[in-house]
Order: C-alpha cells, then sequence, then structure tokens
C-alpha cells in the first residue's frame, strides 16, 4: 500500500501565489481549473516529487497552514531559493530542537514551509 499527500493551501490572489511558488520557490504550475471565468481558481503545482494544491475557494482549507517537507540536500534548496530577488521572504537555516537542519517560508497567504533535512547521526 502507497500513499501520496498532497496539501492544499489556500490562496487570495493568483498573482501573488505564482509568484511566490513559481518564481520565488521554482515550482512549476501543472494545471489549474475554474469553474466559470470569474470564479476563484483552484491550481496544482509541483517540483519533482512536492505536489501542492492552491484554492480561492474559501471551503477548502484554512490559511494559515503548516506543512512539512523532507529534502535530502537543504542546502542546494536554500541556495537556489535565497538567490531569488523575492523581497517578502528572508529565510534562514537553522538546527531544530531535534538536531536536523530546517528553513522555513511563508506565502503571502500566512501558510507556511517547514524544509527539513534529517540529521544523519
Amino acid at each position: 500500500m502507497q500513499f501520496k499527500a498532497i496539501p492544499i493551501f489556500r490562496i487570495f490572489d493568483e498573482e501573488k501565489a505564482k509568484e511566490f511558488y513559481l518564481e520565488f520557490l521554482g515550482m512549476s504550475l501543472d494545471w489549474e481549473h475554474r469553474f466559470e471565468p470569474d470564479s476563484p481558481i483552484y491550481m496544482q503545482v509541483s517540483r519533482g516529487d512536492l505536489v501542492f494544491h492552491l484554492s480561492e475557494h474559501s471551503g477548502d482549507c484554512t490559511p494559515g497552514s503548516k506543512t512539512f517537507v523532507s529534502i535530502d540536500d537543504i542546502e542546494a534548496l536554500y541556495k537556489e531559493v535565497t538567490m531569488q530577488e523575492y523581497k517578502y521572504s528572508r529565510p534562514q537555516i537553522t538546527t531544530a530542537p531535534w538536531g536536523d537542519r530546517v528553513f522555513e517560508v511563508i506565502d503571502p497567504f500566512s501558510n507556511k514551509i517547514l524544509f527539513d533535512e534529517p540529521c544523519t547521526t
């Protein structure tokens, strides 16, 4: 039996969401859906095996959620992300109380993504 969880983040502005997820985090837009031209957007972004759904629909999820993402090379992702000229986020790598190296980013809608590189000892 295999599982794959896909977090859904509540967003309020399509352009700000794309700026954060596509430009800052380097994800790709896989698809987007609207029931009608003026209705809220629902879209999927991904980077490798990391997949998020972003929704403007009010009943889908709560803004301010947090997702834990395990990564095997936090230094490479950190360098890539911090090279972007995104003035709203300046993450720092720290050591978590459990010993892993982590950094957190917060999207424009207060959703948090904690990138975690497990310690090897």
